[in-house]
């Protein structure tokens, strides 16, 4: 069956390629964004696709949004502030757009005429706070763990077992970990998730959260210092600067290539198992933050070091990468994508944008406000 299908956020690199994907199935789809100029530059995205139809617009508009969802039968939630450091002092801007923007969204559904199947928000990883470890030595696991500040003044990076003090191991977390929000950002994509499910569930409107990890690839802002650690690196290269690195480089994520991402967001849609569902959307890798920076750097032909400054962020986590077993098992999902795979894939396409390295002034930020 062929769909309406709108996108929120649809210029921005996730929704660009689901549109693309969405397209080629036949269906009719609408991008709806306010070209955010961190993103950018108030400039439409060359990479739209002209099949589609794009519209400018705010999701924090109510009439402007709820036009669009009404026709709409399936609404893909992407539009929302991403970045953690950013979050914790431009507060307002944040929940604004996260939260009041996906209000707009479910208050049309609630009050509405309207023909819509099926409603999907794009949540995240950084609602785990950290992630899931194990002790070997006590023989057992702990999902709800932070750091304590004390270590991190010392340099003390990985986490301890309560029990025996010994080193934990990172284990994949699954989506029935505990929930520690360490940023605005962090809270605003909870609620995001929350209130849609709940709505959803009361207008009997399927609906499905994603949980996105560090999702990589081509069109991603190469000149938003707030974006993914891969495109901020690749800026940095592109502008011969060497990639920086807080801590000691060893903390680890689960990077995710978009096209995956997508192929998780295609199952969510068509899938009646994903009804009022959440799932992890993510590889199932362990990858530390040196081995991204120093495959970009090996692909990129690239003579720079890393510059590993032993610095941490407030609210950065150590370890946290997905277990995928629960949307393998109920969608069929598979990555595909292995991480040199999309880190070439990203290269060869920066090699012919332009990027401006703003990352020493997104520093710089974080320092006048007191969290690095």
């Amino acid at each position: 069956m062929m769909h309406k299908v709108l996108i929120t956020g649809g210029a921005g690199f996730i929704g660009s390629f689901l549109a693309d994907q969405l397209i080629e199935e036949g269906h009719e789809v609408t991008l709806f964004d306010n070209l955010e100029p961190q993103v950018h530059q108030e400039k439409t995205p060359k990479h739209i696709n002209p099949m589609a139809k794009f519209i400018r617009g705010d999701v924090r508009n109510y009439n402007q949004l709820k036009e669009q969802v009404v026709i709409s039968d399936i609404l893909f939630n992407f539009a929302a502030r991403v970045g953690v450091g950013q979050s914790m002092y431009q507060i307002r801007e944040y929940v604004e757009t996260n939260e009041l923007g996906t209000a707009n969204l479910l208050h049309a559904l609630a009050n509405e005429k309207h023909n819509v199947k099926k409603v999907i928000v794009a949540s995240s990883m950084s609602i785990y706070g950290e992630g899931s470890y194990k002790c070997e030595q006590c023989n057992k696991e702990f999902h709800n763990l932070e750091r304590k500040s004390e270590d991190l003044e010392k340099g003390q990076w990985e986490l301890s077992c309560p029990d025996c003090s010994s080193i934990l191991s990172p284990i994949p977390t699954p989506e029935t970990k505990n929930l520690s929000y360490s940023s605005v950002y962090a809270i605003t994509k909870k609620n995001q998730e929350e209130l849609t499910l709940n709505v959803g569930k009361a207008y009997g409107v399927p609906s499905v959260a994603l949980r996105f990890f560090n999702t990589y690839g081509p069109r991603q802002s190469l000149s938003n210092p707030y974006t993914g650690v891969a495109a901020i690196f690749m800026s940095r290269i592109k502008n011969n600067n060497a990639p920086t690195i807080f801590e000691d480089g060893k903390q680890s994520r689960d990077f995710v290539s978009v096209h995956d991402i997508v192929r998780g967001c295609m199952l969510a849609m068509k899938s009646r198992a994903a009804d009022y569902e959440l799932f992890n959307v993510g590889s199932g890798n362990q990858i530390s933050i040196n081995e991204v920076a120093q495959t970009l750097l090996n692909i990129f032909g690239s003579k720079l070091k890393p510059e590993i400054n032993q610095q941490y962020r407030k609210g950065d986590i150590r370890h946290c990468f997905a277990d995928i077993s629960k949307i393998k098992s109920k969608l069929g999902y598979a990555p595909k994508v292995t991480l040199k795979e999309g880190m070439e894939e990203l290269v060869t396409w920066s090699k012919s944008q332009e990027s401006e390295d703003t990352f020493d002034k997104a520093v710089k930020e974080l320092k006048n406000k007191r969290l690095l």
